[in-house]
């Protein structure tokens, strides 16, 4: 990974949804995207970062209804975040040191401008690797 900025190796398409969407809106949207993560917003605010594991973990397994259950209700509201022009060492570190899958990327304004995964991660540094096959995998539940 030595030399690969973050800005190499992120998604630049982020999808965004409002914390009113419902869990099923937001997993067909995911669905349909081949995302893992979308970003919750409330207004013109970011509200959080929203993932399928969240989805599963948050709201299925505590019985929660998906089509009358907001993603405002569960967002991970603490968002943590890296600049793009960091190394993909860094982004790895913050990750394992805050026991992170995903960090959203900002530009020198702090503007959002993508998000790294540690399957990101995994395919710049061994594409081959069993992480990587994982990865390249439908993330969505």
């Amino acid at each position: 990974m030595t030399g690969y900025r973050v800005s190499d190796v992120m998604t630049k398409q982020v999808v965004y949804l409002p914390a009113e969407t419902t869990l099923d809106e937001a997993a067909r949207v995911m669905k349909e995207a081949d995302i893992g993560d979308v970003v919750v917003t409330d207004g013109a605010s970011l509200a959080g970062m929203l993932t399928d594991r969240d989805i599963v973990v948050r709201a299925v397994a505590e019985n929660s209804s998906p089509a009358a259950t907001t993603i405002g209700s569960i967002v991970t509201r603490e968002v943590v975040m890296i600049e793009q022009h960091c190394t993909a060492s860094e982004a790895a570190s913050l990750m394992r040191d805050r026991g992170i899958r995903r960090v959203l990327v900002c530009d020198s304004e702090r503007k959002l401008v993508g998000i790294v995964s540690l399957g990101d991660l995994a395919m710049q540094l061994d594409p081959t690797s069993a992480l990587s096959e994982i990865s390249e995998q439908s993330p969505t539940v």
